[in-house]
């Protein structure tokens, strides 16, 4: 039902527009009207018309200052205008302030009517556009906590890809390289640095997540993350690294508001810690920090940067490069790594000979620590008895740096190469199963538990080993054992399609000539 205001003075043009709209569009319109502009005015507050066909001369305020005051409340009206007068200024004016048409006195029937069917045209488009727009939000609403929650994930347990952590940046908008941790920690109540009755509070912290989440997007712009125990992890995006005194008071002081208020709401107690900031992808660390913070004070607020919470560096020691060394290494990129490896000899190329070579040796055990976590070793103890004593007899720093940048390659290519050891193996027994199988109706996940690797991770490693997706790879087999089975029997089409793993003989012939260029039939007669 469209509701349509009438405004004007006379009596008579106010029956006859009632009488127009009544007869052409019957109970499709809701009808009010008003003869002074105050009246026109209170009338649109009250009856928030869809349509408002307004005079220009009315007793009073006229109908373009009413029209003026009523779009200050009403974005969507639509104004159609009235007047016995054709002056160019008013309708000029009408038309700023959102008038689809100007008529004069005295009106024509059918141009009123089309007047209005243009205005229920708009109307039913901005109606639909509101639609569209509540279904989006609706729909973002319940995937965007999704999305926060695998970030939040991945950058915490440190499992993924980078290209995993750019898109999911994309997709949440994320534009900055940096940021800070946040966790927020309940309990019944606050007894020195922890909380009371963490279970059951982590209870009622599920029950009150969406409440809480919204509470949090209002005082920070942060990536909230699920509920974990009792506690739930917020990521807050920077612009850069730093973050300054001012900047550090202003989060204490939102933080406390927020812990204050939750527990007005939801009546659970709260502590909030705050991690020092850094790149997203080392934002484990500052996760850390921020439950360090909370351990080593019993404010209820606690910010890492205002407690001795890790290690400090000299001025110009170079954390970045030795952070960007071991992340290669992690990853088992060695030319990246040797890259890495090299700048940050560069800095220590003037120290004192024997600082450097402990330095090394430093470098040289963690990255291979490293490997062993990873499984790209096997450890034995008596495999680094010469490594004092061949540091010792180095004298200069070429033959340092030469024995250095050999460790981090060692331990790179064990990485790397168990890696693909393990990729290999799982994509050929990938592709047995399927060589196997591909007459039945298998799936992705039938491969992924057959191999005992999850169906994202199988699905990109089968993807960068075999060049193809596993549908693709998949059809392909199928089509090339029908195109053998077509050259070779003389089974039936019906029973051809079966043995290639066809269910369906229209989806066969379809997917055959897609893939081919010529149906089954066509293929077996040009042979």
């Amino acid at each position: 039902m469209y509701k349509v205001m009438l405004a004007d003075d006379e009596g008579i043009v106010i029956d006859s527009l009632k009488f127009i709209i009544q007869k052409e569009f019957g109970d499709e319109c809701r009808i009010e009207y008003a003869k002074t502009g105050r009246s026109v005015i209170e009338l649109a507050e009250t009856f928030h018309p869809d349509i408002a066909i307004m005079d220009i001369q009315m007793p009073g305020i006229n109908g373009i200052d009413a029209m003026r005051e009523i779009r200050k409340s009403n974005d969507n009206i639509i104004f159609i205008v009235m007047s016995a007068y054709d002056k160019f200024d008013y309708a000029k004016e009408a038309i700023t302030l959102g008038a689809i048409e100007y008529i004069t006195k005295p009106m024509e029937k059918n141009k009123m009517i089309n007047a209005i069917k243009n205005a229920m045209a708009i109307v039913d488009e901005e109606k639909l556009r509101r639609s569209n727009d509540l279904m989006v939000k609706e729909k973002l609403e319940t995937v965007v906590p999704i999305l926060e929650n695998g970030l939040i994930y991945n950058i915490l347990f440190h499992e993924y890809f980078d290209e995993d952590i750019e898109n999911y940046k994309t997709m949440l908008d994320i534009r900055d390289d940096y940021g800070y941790m946040m966790v927020l920690v309940s309990g019944d109540a606050k007894e020195g640095n922890h909380m009371t009755n963490a279970v059951g509070s982590g209870v009622r912290l599920q029950q009150h997540y969406r409440e809480i989440r919204d509470y949090i997007k209002d005082y920070f712009n942060g990536i909230v993350g699920s509920v974990m125990g009792n506690k739930i992890a917020v990521l807050i995006p920077l612009k850069d690294g730093e973050f300054d005194y001012n900047e550090r008071v202003e989060a204490i002081t939102k933080a406390r508001e927020l812990a204050h208020r939750l527990k007005a709401k939801t009546d659970i107690v709260f502590r909030i810690g705050m991690g020092k900031a850094g790149e997203i992808y080392n934002m484990e660390k500052s996760y850390r920090d921020a439950l360090n913070a909370l351990v080593m004070t019993t404010n209820t607020v606690a910010h890492a940067d205002d407690l001795p919470i890790g290690c400090e560096y000299s001025d110009n020691y170079p954390i970045d490069l030795e952070n960007k060394l071991f992340e290669e290494v992690e990853k088992g990129r060695t030319d990246a790594a040797v890259s890495a490896a090299k700048d940050y000899f560069e800095f220590i190329r003037t120290k004192d000979i024997m600082d450097v070579r402990l330095k090394v040796l430093e470098f040289a055990l963690w990255a291979e620590h490293i490997s062993y976590e990873s499984g790209g070793m096997t450890y034995n103890i008596s495999d680094r008895r010469d490594y004092l004593p061949t540091l010792m007899g180095l004298s200069d720093m070429d033959g340092l740096w030469e024995w250095f940048a050999d460790r981090i390659i060692f331990s790179c290519r064990n990485i790397s190469n168990k890696k693909e050891e393990s990729s290999n193996d799982a994509i050929q027994a990938s592709k047995a199963y399927i060589e196997a199988n591909y007459t039945k109706n298998i799936t992705l996940e039938d491969v992924s538990r057959e191999v005992n690797i999850s169906s994202y991770y199988l699905s990109r490693i089968f993807k960068e080993g075999t060049g193809e997706n596993f549908i693709d790879y998949l059809t392909r087999l199928r089509i090339e054992k029908a195109k053998e089975l077509l050259s070779t029997t003389q089974y039936s089409m019906k029973e051809i399609c079966s043995m290639s793993g066809y269910s369906d003989p229209n989806y066969f012939s379809k997917s055959f000539k897609k893939n081919v260029g010529v149906t089954p039939t066509e293929y077996r007669e040009g042979k």
